[in-house]
């Protein structure tokens, strides 16, 4: 177990962990409004596989977040979101991400990876804050930081946050 700043990271045995789509979630805040308003929301995961292995350095994980479930508590905002002004999920149904590496630095683990939207790929790392171990369910909760410009999703600058804040929270089972 790793002791980080938000709490503790219990390494899992290695194998292959299969997440629970239905117990996991994506959730965001950003500002609107030039600024002002918060906007919080989710996002569904479709599916996703953490393969932990012995060192846990080598681990690798993949994620398919369903681009059309978000939901911020507006149907106007969130048909705009689904729209070819921010993800146009017509074309681009899901947002994914593979992770390139993982490192403990400073006793934190960060999660490297690709973050892929709308067609378009960029680097994203995962900070995890806990994870825990029961029997063979891994629990983790993670977060990050998007800048929706290094996607190509510039519309309504000023009006639309440029920045989503993320928290991961995940829960996978043994395969």
């Amino acid at each position: 177990m790793t002791n980080t700043e938000a709490g503790a990271v219990e390494i899992p045995a290695a194998g292959t962990y299969r997440i629970d789509a239905a117990q996991s979630g994506l959730s965001f805040k950003t500002k609107h409004f030039f600024g002002l308003g918060p906007v919080r929301g989710t996002f569904r995961i479709r599916e996703g596989e953490l393969n932990v292995t012995d060192p846990v350095a080598g681990s690798t994980a993949t994620a398919t977040i369903d681009a059309a479930s978000i939901d911020t508590g507006n149907a106007g905002r969130d048909r705009t979101v689904r729209s070819g002004q921010y993800l146009e999920t017509d074309q681009h149904p899901d947002i994914t991400f593979a992770s390139t590496g993982l490192e403990q630095t400073g006793g934190t683990w960060v999660l490297h990876g690709t973050l892929t939207v709308r067609g378009t790929s960029g680097p994203l790392d995962v900070t995890l804050e806990t994870a825990t171990v029961e029997g063979t369910t891994l629990r983790a909760r993670g977060h990050s930081r998007v800048d929706r410009y290094a996607f190509g999703i510039t519309a309504m600058k000023g009006m639309t946050g440029r920045y989503l804040d993320l928290v991961l929270d995940l829960v996978a089972d043994r395969a």
